[in-house]
This record gives C-alpha cells, sequence and structure tokens, in this order.
C-alpha cells in the first residue's frame, strides 16, 4: 500500500462500524448462529483486481475464519465471470463483511482497471501515466496503491513530500525565481516542479533550475512547443521533466503522449473511475 496512510486495520473498522453500527439485524435475525457457509467474489466485468488485502482485512475483523485469493493484482482479466477470491466462516460473519468487502473491492478495482487503460494508450510513447492529489478523504493511500497495481505511477502523496508551486504560490511570493529560492532553502532535499501556463513562462521556469515543469491545460502545439524548449535549453534526455495536466482523456491521451512529455497526470483516475463489478456468492458449508 501506498504510505503513510491511516492504518488499514482502523480504516476498515471505520468502515464497518459506519455499515455494521449496533448490529446487522437482518442477519442476525433470520441466520442461525452455528451456520457455516462457503463464499465466491465473482468478478463480472472485465478489469484489473486491486483491493484484495483491504476485502481480507475486513473479513478477519468480522471473524471469517478461511480466505484464498485466485488472482493476481494488476493482471487483467478479460474473460468474466471470473472467481476472484473464495472464503469460509459462520455465515453471520461473511454475510457482515459482504457490502463492506464488496465496496472496497469494486472501488479500488475500478481505479486499476481505468489507470490499466491509460497505460495501455501510450504504451511505446515513454510517457508515464501519473495520478494526481485528487482522492477521496481518508481513501488516498489506498486508492494512490490501485493506481500502481493498474500500472500507473504515483505523484506526491500529499503537500509535504513534494514542491509544487502554482500561480497563487508565485503572486504571494513576489515571483517565481523568489518562490523557488523559498522552497530550495527550505527544503534542499525535496524536488521542486512549478506549473507554467504558456511557451513564455515555460521559458522563464526553465532557467530556474527546478526538476519538473507542469504543463498546465496546454494544447498539442503548445506542449511541442514546451518540448522542444526544454530540449534547446538543455539537450534530449536532460533537464527537467515535463507533466502535461488538465483535461486529459482516453480519447486524448495517446495524441497528448506523442508530443514528448515525460509524464501526464489524470486526477480522473482517482476521481471518477466507475466501480469495478463484483458479486459474493453464498452456500451452505
Amino acid at each position: 500500500m501506498a504510505e503513510p496512510g491511516e492504518p488499514l486495520q482502523d480504516l476498515v473498522a471505520r468502515a464497518l462500524a459506519e455499515d455494521v453500527g449496533a448490529g446487522d439485524v437482518t442477519t442476525e435475525s433470520t441466520v442461525p448462529e452455528a451456520a457455516h457457509a462457503r463464499a465466491r467474489i465473482v468478478q463480472k466485468a472485465p478489469g484489473v483486481v486491486s483491493g484484495l488485502a483491504v476485502v481480507a482485512e475486513t473479513m478477519r475483523q468480522c471473524g471469517v475464519e478461511h480466505f484464498d485469493n485466485l488472482v493476481v493484482e494488476g493482471q487483467w482479466q478479460e474473460r468474466v465471470p471470473a472467481e476472484v477470491l473464495l472464503a469460509t466462516g459462520t455465515a453471520r460473519s461473511l454475510l457482515v463483511a459482504e457490502r463492506t468487502a464488496l465496496n472496497f473491492l469494486g472501488h479500488l478495482s475500478g481505479i486499476a482497471t481505468m489507470t490499466a487503460r491509460f497505460v495501455e494508450a501510450v504504451a511505446g510513447t515513454g510517457a508515464r501515466i501519473l495520478d494526481t492529489r485528487k482522492t477521496t478523504p481518508g481513501l488516498r493511500a489506498l486508492e494512490k496503491a490501485a493506481v500502481a497495481v493498474g500500472g500507473g505511477s504515483n505523484h506526491r502523496l500529499g503537500l509535504y513530500d513534494a514542491f509544487l508551486i502554482k500561480e497563487n504560490h508565485i503572486a504571494l511570493a513576489g515571483s517565481l525565481a523568489k518562490a523557488v529560492y523559498g522552497a530550495h532553502s527550505a527544503h534542499p532535499d525535496l524536488k521542486i516542479e512549478v506549473e507554467v501556463r504558456n511557451l513564455d513562462e515555460t521559458a522563464y521556469a526553465l532557467g530556474t533550475g527546478v526538476d519538473r515543469l507542469l504543463l498546465d491545460n496546454m494544447d498539442l502545439e503548445t506542449l511541442r512547443g514546451a518540448v522542444r524548449l526544454r530540449d534547446e535549453n538543455s539537450g534530449p534526455g536532460s533537464g527537467p521533466t515535463l507533466e502535461a495536466s488538465g483535461g486529459v482523456a482516453l480519447e486524448t491521451v495517446r495524441a497528448i503522449a506523442e508530443t514528448g512529455v515525460d509524464f501526464i497526470s489524470i486526477g480522473a483516475l482517482t476521481h471518477s473511475a466507475p466501480s469495478l463489478d463484483f458479486s459474493l456468492l453464498l452456500e451452505p458449508a
């Protein structure tokens, strides 16, 4: 899992408390306490599975005795329905775990699946797909781990582990040069990235010695111009890396990658990925 973040045990405990509350009144009233069952979690749509460790922790906390993963996370599964996990335990434990486990699994697998589609779309270009901080509050570490399972790369985890100097920072610092100097002086060990919106800002930022430029909402022609400026200033394969961002879709990401940028960051990976469809099927044991 991506780190740091809330411990997995605590996160799952909060999710279960939200769902179970004082108890599952339906299960407790209809299912005999001594009844045992076998459960199969079935993937119903093509995609990449992510989040099996969270499923396992959910089942552990509910008292499920045994569970076995049947797939490897990160591999695209096209032929569905397909079994991804088997579990045995008391029927009550399995029923209590069901919705929370499937919520985590569907959400995280949806992120991994969308990421895998973007990674496949840029294959062979050299560009890498990045996530952003546009994550569900409290779930960032899990969501970024799902991006990695899908073949993407993690951007900074938060405001603490890398610099991203944007328009508002520059305005309040007084200039880009002052902002970069302040960042480097305060934390010389951290990478510095600067947001630029046009070629004039790109040319100026290239002279500041930063590690990466965020090319914000540039069209394809401007992106190609930014790549040329970087290569002319530093030479091909050197100088700051270039990250394209803003309004990236599956239909447009290939063309963006072919401009020569190094990274493409996509907020939709975590804020708009549709949940992958799974079911939990029970039978008496």
